[in-house]
């Protein structure tokens, strides 16, 4: 999706400490923003949302490691992925910026947030699943899902059944999949293809692994008492027709201090495709305040 990106973006190499190689980028004004994108094992597709801040915000994206453009090793975990998100604030020289995550990537922005609230001016929390166990939501999100591949399911099922798929396989089954994602259902295939729009390959290994961690950390005390203890302004976003339960996010805001809500309607995952206004004034005035 970087063909949409109207703004002039520097790329860059961030090495972190054990030598691994991360792609990173910025451009835009304002207030210094890193995204986080979703995942894990996926990489920026977040040049959209960029996109519609850089004249409020300059925004630094990076793929996570063993993602994307990034150098393909691990070790693989959330732990560690936030010590690349350090790596990534060191390299640009960032005293202080605001977070955004999307998906998976909410949750480690929050982690992030958690880790280093000293480092962290503000937190977007874009279409995440809150705190709870993962099994409260988990049966809504994929009767949803199922629901929205329609004529589709059967293909994708079919696929999921393979030991080993192709890369053509891989990329048919994930824009099958990410279709559901879209509240215009007309659409939402077209969509779904930008996304995987150039392809950059699932890390697999690394979608396994860290998934495992998220299935037993979800719900630890731990986190739930780090929220409450977190003194950062939290922004939630979520659209309205997203196929994870936006009512998953009580346990998050129920925690949080100092948090809002926006729920745009008549969108699915992505909000900023299916509603960049709304989208757009929710985030940029909240980096703005």
């Amino acid at each position: 999706m970087d063909s949409v990106d109207s703004v002039d973006s520097v790329d860059e190499v961030v090495v972190v400490e054990d030598g691994v190689r991360l792609w990173a980028t910025r451009a835009g004004e304002g207030t210094p923003v890193v995204f986080c994108h979703g995942g894990p094992g996926l990489w920026d597709f977040l040049a959209e949302p960029a996109a519609l801040l850089a004249d409020r915000a300059v925004v630094y994206r990076w793929d996570q490691r063993g993602c994307g453009r990034s150098e393909r090793r691990g070790p693989y975990s959330v732990g560690r992925s936030v010590a690349d998100l350090e790596a990534v604030r060191r390299h640009y020289g960032l005293e202080r910026m605001a977070v955004l995550g999307h998906s998976y990537g909410a949750h480690l922005a929050l982690q992030y947030a958690v880790d280093h609230p000293e480092r962290v001016s503000r937190l977007v929390y874009v279409s995440g699943n809150g705190i709870d166990s993962r099994d409260t939501w988990r049966s809504t999100y994929q009767r949803n899902l199922r629901a929205n591949l329609g004529e589709h399911l059967e293909r994708w099922e079919a696929l999921g059944r393979l030991d080993d798929r192709t890369e053509g396989e891989e990329r048919e089954r994930c824009v099958a999949q990410w279709s559901a994602d879209y509240a215009d259902r007309e659409r939402a295939l077209e969509h779904a293809e930008a996304s995987a729009t150039p392809w950059f390959g699932v890390n697999l290994e690394c979608n396994k692994t860290i998934n495992a961690e998220a299935d037993r950390t979800a719900g630890i005390p731990e986190l739930r008492a780090a929220c409450e203890r977190l003194d950062v302004p939290v922004l939630i976003v979520h659209g309205a027709e997203d196929i994870r339960p936006e009512w998953a996010l009580d346990s998050l805001a129920q925690a949080l201090p100092r948090v809002s809500r926006t729920l745009l309607p008549g969108a699915g995952h992505l909000p900023w495709v299916e509603d960049p206004s709304g989208f757009r004034t929710a985030v940029g005035d909240f980096l703005a305040g």
